[in-house]
């Protein structure tokens, strides 16, 4: 059996409605933020690994502070866009699950690893 990240581990209690999404799939933006997440940075933007509140619920229920969000850069936009990666667990260069939404937040596809 080979290698597989911390965070392609599916959660005991992840919601049912979560698609998946390879890391080979996401867009090219959203795999270099993947990388400086578990770099460590340095991140682009200021915001990048503050606390995710999860209010949308629709990502497993965890104590405050267990989520961070980054940013995915959008080609041609000035603002932050509203593609985000958020992980859950610590530290957080090794996350226990990642998340990515192209959408600000209106939905999540768990990131899995290349199989």
């Amino acid at each position: 059996m080979g290698w597989e990240p911390a965070w392609s581990r599916t959660p005991a209690d992840a919601p049912a409605a979560l698609q998946e999404v390879p890391l080979s799939a996401l867009p090219a933006p959203a795999q270099s933020t993947e990388r400086l997440i578990r770099a460590g940075g340095p991140f682009p933007y200021q915001k990048d690994g503050s606390v995710f509140f999860n209010r949308e619920r629709l990502l497993p229920v965890r104590e405050r502070g267990h989520y961070r969000e980054y940013t995915v850069p959008t080609p041609g936009r000035h603002d932050r866009g509203a593609q985000r990666i958020v992980c859950g667990g610590k530290p957080p260069t090794n996350p226990e699950v990642c998340y990515y939404t192209s959408d600000h937040y209106a939905s999540f596809s768990r990131i899995v690893a290349d199989r």
